[in-house]
């Protein structure tokens, strides 16, 4: 089979980011999550911004993934338009430190929802009779947006503000760049340089620590 010139073709400039992506402080944040009070959606924001996740990953989650005893997280799936697939890269499979705070938002939500069991999404949906997570994007419309416009944010806000946001406090907070990019989970650190900022375990925890002290005081 012969190979198709195409793939060979580079646009120049096309890989360029036409605007620069949203960012919330810990104040616009706060004042975001004061406009959500239905759940799951105020627990799915606070665990986006908390870890940094992308929403993929985010509705990914299952119960069984987290180790509360040694306050871990594991990443590793993604879902996508309703399909279960694999992480983004073999770096996003990742055990991520599980602040204390957030542990307990978790919790919170883990005996209000009806889908509690280890094999059970975190955030299933009950329309789908818990078989699958809510679909993000019917989230960002039915609660994200509307809650930005409330609380006078941006109308650019989306899942991807959540991340930006927690790779831009911890650059605020200098954390060392590799901690960075371990907890954002790139496997180029040119990524976590040029495109999401404007180790040890222990520093892990540490740097994941700070940044949920800022925004779950």
């Amino acid at each position: 089979m012969r190979e198709n010139p195409m793939r060979l073709v580079r646009v120049k400039d096309a890989s360029k980011r036409e605007k620069e992506p949203c960012v919330l402080t810990v104040q616009e944040f706060q004042r975001l999550l004061n406009q959500i009070s239905e759940e799951p959606y105020r627990t799915m924001v606070i665990t986006a911004m908390c870890l940094g996740l992308r929403v993929t990953e985010l509705v990914g989650l299952q119960w069984s993934d987290f180790d509360w005893d040694g306050m871990k997280v594991m990443v590793q799936r993604a879902v996508v338009a309703g399909r279960v697939d694999r992480v983004k890269t073999k770096y996003s499979r990742k055990r991520m430190p599980l602040a204390p705070a957030l542990a307990d938002v978790l919790l919170n939500w883990k005996s209000q929802s009806q889908f509690s069991r280890d094999a059970d999404w975190v955030f299933a949906s009950p329309h789908q009779a818990g078989r699958l997570p809510y679909r993000p994007w019917g989230v960002q419309q039915r609660s994200l947006k509307p809650a930005g416009e409330r609380s006078g944010l941006k109308p650019a806000i989306g899942w991807h503000t959540f991340r930006h946001s927690y790779s831009t406090l911890l650059r605020h907070l200098k954390v060392d760049v590799k901690v960075q990019q371990e907890l954002l989970r790139h496997a180029d650190i040119r990524t976590t340089l040029n495109v999401y900022t404007q180790g040890v375990s222990d520093d892990l925890r540490e740097a994941n620590g700070k940044v949920v002290r800022l925004l779950l005081p």
